[in-house]
């Protein structure tokens, strides 16, 4: 809700959620929301100065006083480096803490805390965010609520997300992400759940996480630290989410395909505009039409389903929030070029589990057309990396895909496993991203499928954007309509 005005802070507050130190200024000075951008910052804020992997806000802190910004809170060892003597003759709110980055998200769950809300956070290795924005649309038909903007998912984006909170919701949707131990049990921590939805567990973040045993330990610190009384969602279609709802105590609502799933979906069809079901409730059964494709779609379409029925919705408030998702940028964005090319979008990001589903999706939606898989490089995946981005050749190389196109560092890998799944050599082509762009543009014909896909490092959405820019695209098929 863009009209939401979250709740003011006094000095006090701040001093008691972040367990800082008044270092000078005064005390009796109020702020009216909390931010970690020097550019975008407001007088009347609190500037929190945080180190990243880029940038060091202590670098900007004496710049946003000079904005008339009257308070911040900085590190204890950054103090030595900042004019601290000019700020107290200005009478600037200085507050030292050890670690800004947790002093934010200990703001976080302070304000999280003092706002009447109740919270869904959503983790997985793939789908996260789209279920995310179905929940948040699902819950938004009864509820005000508010959501993740885009990616925040990190003790950055999370925190962020939570200071926005204002009186007037009554539910947030958030998003975690994880690529090391102890990530997801601090942002549980921080936003305190009152439902947590685990979409699947795969080869995700190996390089951080070791084993996709270490994936299952590390997402299942979510339903550990539930509040009291909290709901788990829990996939019934992926092994190790069933371990987790298992040996779990917390109460359990299971979504996917499999018969004892709670909220199921049968009658799953490929149409021209997207993806149908028929959603079967407890109590009630009725057919979804998403405007998306791909069948994992309807996977994380059940998790947010099963929210709206924990939530109490009806199972038309549920289908109408359903029905209303559209998919955010990169992810089966689909679009139709004036020649009759169709372009599949999923440039955001990769791993094992979402490439063989692309690869699935667009077996489903060519038909009997050409198709083009376009590869990039998948990351952080740790000892695995070779042997999983053979892998993914080798689905390319038996779901009968006609060319396959490969870039990166790990394109070798990719092609040994087409090949050795009997794919044709003279029908797999490497190079650079403007390499294989030249090379769609001299073969792709009327009627040709086209998907593009690798980790957002991989920058595979170059190869898209040439694309449109060079075809002219008539009709996004999923995102625009």
């Amino acid at each position: 809700m863009n009209n939401a005005h979250p709740l003011p802070w006094t000095v006090d507050e701040i001093l008691k959620a972040s367990g800082g130190e008044l270092l000078c200024g005064d005390p009796t000075l109020g702020f009216e929301k909390v931010g970690i951008d020097s550019r975008n910052i407001s007088p009347k804020d609190l500037f929190v100065a945080i180190v990243g992997d880029v940038h060091d806000g202590h670098r900007f802190a004496n710049d946003v006083v000079n904005q008339c910004v009257g308070g911040l809170v900085v590190a204890k060892d950054k103090t030595g480096e900042l004019p601290i003597s000019e700020w107290q003759t200005r009478e600037i709110v200085c507050i030292t803490v050890s670690d800004t980055l947790r002093a934010l998200g200990d703001l976080a769950a302070f304000h999280r805390s003092r706002n009447d809300v109740a919270v869904v956070a959503i983790t997985g290795s793939n789908g996260k965010t789209t279920t995310r924005q179905m929940t948040a649309e699902v819950v938004a038909k009864k509820f005000s609520t508010l959501s993740t903007i885009g990616n925040y998912n990190n003790q950055i984006g999370v925190p962020l997300t939570l200071l926005r909170l204002a009186p007037e919701h009554a539910w947030a949707v958030v998003e975690l992400g994880t690529n090391h131990p102890g990530e997801i049990a601090r942002l549980a921590q921080i936003c305190s759940p009152d439902i947590g939805v685990i979409t699947n567990i795969g080869p995700a973040h190996l390089e951080g996480l070791g084993s996709l045993d270490g994936v299952m330990r590390e997402k299942g610190q979510l339903i550990d630290h539930l509040k009291t009384g909290g709901r788990a969602v829990l996939n019934a279609d992926d092994r190790r989410v069933s371990m987790i709802a298992d040996r779990t105590e917390k109460d359990v609502l299971l979504f996917g395909l499999a018969k004892n799933a709670a909220i199921r979906a049968t009658a799953v069809q490929e149409k021209v505009g997207g993806i149908s079901f028929s959603l079967d409730l407890p109590r009630e059964s009725l057919t979804v039409d998403l405007k998306v494709h791909g069948q994992f779609m309807v996977i994380n379409a059940l998790a947010a389903a099963a929210v709206g029925h924990l939530l109490e919705l009806s199972a038309a408030e549920i289908k109408s929030g359903l029905e209303t998702f559209k998919p955010a940028w990169g992810r089966m964005n689909i679009f139709q070029t004036a020649n009759g090319i169709h372009i599949i979008d999923d440039t955001y990001n990769a791993n094992p589990d979402s490439m063989q589903a692309a690869i699935t999706t667009l077996n489903a939606l060519r038909a009997n057309n050409r198709s083009v898989f376009v590869a990039g490089d998948m990351l952080e995946l740790g000892d695995r990396t070779e042997s999983l981005h053979k892998q993914v050749g080798a689905w390319v190389g038996v779901a009968n895909i006609d060319k396959m196109m490969v870039t990166g560092e790990f394109s070798n890998a990719v092609i040994s496993g087409a090949v050795d799944a009997k794919m044709n050599r003279d029908d797999i082509f490497t190079g650079s991203r403007d390499e294989i762009l030249d090379a769609l543009k001299d073969s792709l014909r009327p009627g040709d499928w086209v998907l593009i896909k690798g980790s957002r490092g991989a920058r595979m959405d170059t190869i898209v954007e040439g694309l449109k820019e060079w075809a002219g695209v008539e009709k996004g098929m999923s995102a625009e309509d």
